[in-house]
């Protein structure tokens, strides 16, 4: 089987940065003034282990009723310009030029696009009218590490052809200032808007090698994490027992994914997680028997940036690749389904 060779990482984030605490006051103005609750539940704002998080707009942008067309047009402008960013500096990373790439990958779950990203994409870069585009929606937080699986998967199967895996998610457009829940409050302390993209191709020498993937999907979990349909967008479904679930169930379904690949969670060097939160990231500590604050990248990610969904997994992994990945590793995230997924890594360096 030929391997398939990570050639280029990069990140992207909007230009518009909002500390916690100036997250807590907007919520409050905005939120809870209408919601009982919001005093008693705004701890999780502290707790969140989140410092900053980049916006996709300004500010005083959210603090506008706003309805479904004007999200989704600044979803399309927001997003193609991070698009066009992250596809460029990746492609620019990997010593190649638009024109070489063969297919496009793209990954969002937090805007409507017909024609999607990539698409939208080309009246900036020059790729080739033959590129293979392949839009994925509804992934969450899983889309990171799903999407670069699928991206490796088509790689493999043509050797010697170039993709491209690109994923934008700006998770800010969802704020709702009616009707807010409990949901909306651990959101609004937690979510990101983000952007990242790499160039994969069979046959190179890369930072890393992507040497297998896997999911798995839990039956009777569609309420945990999602999207439902709203006049005014897409509202956030978020179950505040993810992290119980992720402590209960990650470390067999973790089994479950290496087994087939003959490894075990004592094979692996290095668990490259998406920090969901910061209860989530205990929580796959206990899980996989690591150190209590072993996951110092994935901390440090959610304190920078907060939860970006898709992107963040990799944000994570960019920062393992600084210091230097180990021999093997595995990529994991959760998210809607409810589902696990992972890539497993290996270098040679």
């Amino acid at each position: 089987m030929n391997p398939v060779s990570i050639l280029s990482l990069v990140t992207e984030t909007p230009p518009y940065r909002l500390s916690q605490s100036e997250a807590l006051d907007t919520a409050r103005d905005l939120i809870g003034k209408d919601f009982a609750d919001f005093e008693r539940l705004s701890s999780v704002y502290a707790n969140a282990g989140v410092a900053y998080r980049q916006l996709a707009m300004p500010v005083d942008w959210y603090r506008s009723p706003r309805s479904f067309p004007e999200r989704s047009a600044a979803y399309l402008d927001v997003a193609v310009d991070l698009f066009v960013a992250a596809a460029q500096r990746a492609i620019a990373q990997a010593d190649l030029r638009p024109q070489d790439v063969d297919t496009i990958v793209t990954v969002s779950s937090t805007g409507i696009a017909t024609p999607s990203l990539e698409a939208r994409a080309m009246a900036h870069l020059p790729f080739r009218n033959d590129v293979q585009r392949i839009p994925i929606f509804g992934l969450g937080c899983a889309g990171g590490a799903t999407g670069l699986g699928v991206a490796s998967k088509l790689a493999r199967a043509t050797p010697g052809s170039t993709v491209l895996f690109v994923t934008v998610e700006l998770c800010s457009l969802a704020l709702r200032t009616d009707k807010a829940d409990k949901a909306d409050i651990i959101s609004t302390a937690l979510f990101g808007d983000g952007a990242a993209a790499s160039v994969l191709r069979t046959g190179e020498d890369g930072f890393v090698q992507i040497t297998g993937s896997a999911e798995k999907t839990w039956s009777g979990t569609l309420d945990i994490m999602g999207w439902r349909a709203e006049p005014t967008g897409l509202g956030v479904v978020l179950n505040r027992a993810i992290p119980a679930f992720a402590r209960r169930e990650m470390r067999q379904a973790m089994t479950e994914m290496l087994t087939p690949q003959g490894l075990g969670i004592d094979d692996i060097d290095q668990f490259i997680c998406h920090p969901g939160g910061a209860k989530v990231v205990d929580a796959l500590e206990g899980a996989l028997s690591l150190d209590q604050g072993s996951l110092v990248n994935e901390r440090n990610v959610l304190h920078d940036h907060g939860n970006m969904s898709a992107p963040t997994v990799l944000f994570v992994l960019e920062r393992y690749r600084q210091g230097g990945l180990p021999p093997l590793s595995v990529l994991n995230a959760l998210g809607p389904g409810f589902t696990a997924s992972s890539l497993t890594l290996r270098c040679s360096a």
